[in-house]
């Protein structure tokens, strides 16, 4: 039966045909199906009939690695259960944001719907081996870095300075600008948030559209992180103002993100802050007492939501710097 523009652009993306339903794959892994499913979906794909041929021989091979990873001792069950959700999770927001750049290069191009199909073929000859290529490359590089910064810490006290930021009236601004403007303010305020915490050393833990969560090793590498988000964006004449809230002490580390006291104090401060103001939490300024980079200024108390009652401090650039 030949296969409609759907099936045929879908086996344009994986590379290969499908052959086989859940049941078969499950019996060529030599485990039952349930079993099968449970790792099929931490993986972030749902459940298909019985009957349905849906699976490749990459899918075969894949439920055999994360098997054989299980059976080595390098993974129990549950582990290799959260490191497939942690997969599931990266790459399905990999995969949307990348299926709608092409969606915008097409719309750029002028291709007419109906050559859609064929166009997205063509595109996944072109880019899917070496977007593949990529991926593997970065995510080793980040794997390498990661492991290099948590060998020997314990994980579930881990001592950093967190930083939370967002755009003031963002919704309100939302509701007053077209859905194209939207996506446009929304790319350049992540690429750029981005961009200043990696260059300045810290990490990106994740962003949600009109904010950032960030981390750092270091009081005075955060403070430097936060002064540069609201002077670069204060710079841009479309771009709403920014405010930041930083806290430092433990955290604990859970798949890619980070929770505790001290994440949820900094976001309280910047629902706290001013438009293009930071504030300190006073564990963080104590840290900064020594940076000659930054100014250091009490404000008054304030009653932090769930957390009870704090003299948190701005921070801005010192003059002399």
């Amino acid at each position: 039966m030949p296969l409609d523009d759907g099936d045929a652009l879908r086996e344009a993306f994986l590379r290969e045909p499908r052959r086989y339903t859940s049941h078969q794959v499950a019996d060529m892994a030599g485990v039952p199906v349930y079993r099968a499913r449970r790792l099929w979906r931490a993986l972030g794909f749902p459940n298909v009939a019985d009957d349905a041929v849906e699976f490749t021989d990459s899918d075969v091979e894949a439920l055999r690695t994360m098997l054989r990873m299980v059976g080595s001792g390098a993974y129990d069950e549950e582990h290799m259960l959260l490191i497939a959700r942690s997969i599931g999770r990266a790459t399905t927001r990999l995969a949307e944001s990348q299926a709608e750049v092409g969606v915008e290069s097409l719309d750029q191009a002028g291709v007419p719907l109906e050559e859609r199909p064929r166009a997205w073929r063509r595109r996944a000859e072109l880019v899917v081996p070496d977007l593949g290529r990529l991926l593997v490359y970065a995510w080793q590089r980040q794997l390498a870095a990661a492991a290099g910064r948590i060998a020997g810490q314990d994980m579930s006290a881990v001592r950093l300075s967190v930083g939370f930021a967002d755009l003031v009236a963002f919704t309100r601004l939302s509701r007053q600008i077209t859905l194209g403007q939207l996506a446009r303010l929304v790319d350049r305020f992540e690429g750029r948030s981005a961009d200043i915490v990696t260059s300045s050393g810290g990490r990106v833990v994740k962003t949600l559209g009109d904010s950032v969560l960030f981390v750092a090793d270091e009081a005075h590498v955060a403070a430097e992180i936060a002064v540069r988000l609201v002077e670069t964006h204060a710079r841009s004449k479309d771009m709403p103002e920014l405010r930041v809230g930083l806290a430092a002490g433990p955290v604990m580390w859970r798949m890619g993100d980070v929770f505790g006291t001290t994440v949820n104090l900094a976001s309280r401060l910047t629902a706290l802050s001013l438009p293009g103001t930071i504030l300190a939490d006073p564990q963080l300024a104590e840290e900064l007492e020594d940076a000659r980079a930054f100014r250091l200024r009490a404000v008054d108390r304030l009653s932090v939501r769930g957390l009870g009652e704090l003299v948190p401090f701005t921070v801005t650039r010192a003059e002399s710097s």
